[in-house]
């Protein structure tokens, strides 16, 4: 079997190097990859938006199955382009995407099918908006959110009515990001854990995955700007087989049978962000693809056969596939980002120590922001690299994945210290 996989972050790194173990799996191929993910494929300098010289590519290689990484090309439309020419995709449709695409989308999609989730108004006029914050009661707070696709970063988690406020006009007035702002969604602001829980889909059919637990604010202690994620580990504590039962039956079934009912059939990967409430689970966010950097900690531990599972999903047919079998044992992954993220940050630092990190035990170190610059490998984005590990314990897969992330040096280079310190309240 031929793959490509489109894509060129540590999520992408992570589905290169678990499909890579298939015995089905006889070429891979990346694009357009980075320094890291070169060095467990084969690279194809195609941007990953570049969706005519993609399905040009993919006819020529004969590919069997493409696997979309990130939202961009799917919100774009690109698994429609390719199922015209006759090609295998894994990934919804440009309408199933919109559950992404779109945040006003997503909420009145959970609000026809009677998910739980926030309350929430739309609005495109700033004034107005303000207005709204304004009239509700004295203590309520709030999260601003970009209606479309920002990188991760629209989305502001609000303690007063000053930063609601302040939110609204970089996103309305200042246009902070773009068309994405163009119309925001104010909701009510959930209390709880968050975590996340990834489902394979194929329309009918779903698989959920292990549940992991992301940590979006950039400084330890969950304080500091949002982020596309500073670690993860998996399983979490919080999220038991219970859990994830609700989520499926409450959460999972009604949306995919809403997205049938509305035309917009779902096959790919459903990403639910929860937060956990005295209520019970509410959907903070859908994505529409794995999640980074819980792919990699997740995929650490999947121990069935990635690209069968994968292919039968764009086949749809998940129903005929073995349960999925899982390393009982947790992972960490660890961001190491560059100086200044998730602002500013300077790019072209060549990386030290990453042949001594490869030597620790049960480790992977995931590329996300490289490239190659000679024979360096240098920093090329805000999320550089995610130290990954697996151990007896989530304590020793933390050990492991830091005492990794201490070989690592370059000019700015940081992280959290304390992913999966969480587990410990459990």
């Amino acid at each position: 079997m031929k793959i490509l996989v489109i894509g060129s972050g540590g999520r992408e790194h992570a589905l290169v190097w678990k499909l890579k173990q298939s015995p089905l799996v006889t070429h891979l191929y990346c694009a357009p990859g980075n320094a890291g993910i070169g060095l467990d494929c084969i690279n194809v300098d195609i941007p990953a938006t570049d969706i005519p010289r993609l399905i040009k590519f993919a006819t020529k290689e004969q590919i069997d199955l493409t696997v979309v990484g990130p939202e961009g090309p799917l919100v774009m439309g690109i698994v429609d382009d390719f199922q015209k020419a006759g090609l295998r995709i894994f990934g919804p449709s440009k309408k199933a995407a919109e559950l992404e695409g779109s945040k006003k989308f997503a909420k009145e999609t959970m609000r026809k099918a009677n998910v739980p989730t926030a309350d929430f108004r739309v609005f495109t006029n700033a004034a107005e908006a303000m207005s709204y914050i304004e009239e509700r009661e004295p203590g309520d707070r709030f999260v601003i959110k970009a209606d479309g696709l920002a990188a991760g970063k629209g989305v502001v988690v609000c303690s007063n009515n000053d930063d609601a406020r302040d939110a609204i006009k970089r996103m309305l007035l200042q246009r902070e990001f773009g068309d994405a702002g163009l119309r925001i969604v104010v909701e009510d602001r959930l209390e709880g854990e968050e975590a996340s829980l990834l489902a394979f889909v194929d329309g009918n059919t779903i698989v959920p995955l292990e549940a992991a637990q992301d940590h979006k604010a950039a400084f330890d202690g969950d304080t500091g700007p949002n982020t596309g994620g500073m670690g993860a580990y998996s399983p979490t504590p919080i999220i038991t087989s219970d859990i994830i039962d609700n989520v499926v039956e409450k959460i999972l079934v009604p949306v995919v049978h809403e997205m049938n009912k509305e035309g917009r059939p779902f096959r790919g990967c459903l990403y639910a962000g929860l937060m956990l409430t005295n209520q019970g689970p509410k959907v903070l966010e859908f994505n529409v693809r794995l999640g980074d950097p819980e792919t990699q900690a997740v995929l650490m531990r999947l121990k069935s056969d990635l690209a069968q599972i994968l292919y039968a999903a764009a086949d749809g047919k998940l129903d005929q596939i073995e349960p999925l079998e899982w390393d009982p044992r947790p992972s960490l992954c660890v961001v190491m980002a560059s100086g200044g993220y998730p602002g500013e940050y300077e790019k072209g630092m060549p990386i030290r120590g990453l042949e001594e990190a490869a030597l620790v035990p049960e480790t992977k170190v995931f590329h996300a922001g490289t490239r190659r610059s000679g024979d360096q490998i240098v920093n090329d984005g805000g999320r550089v690299l995610g130290v990954t590990a697996i151990g007896e314990t989530i304590s020793d897969a933390k050990l492991r994945a830091y005492q990794a992330v201490k070989c690592i040096r370059w000019d700015g280079a940081w992280c959290r210290k304390d992913i999966s310190d969480k587990a410990n309240r459990y």
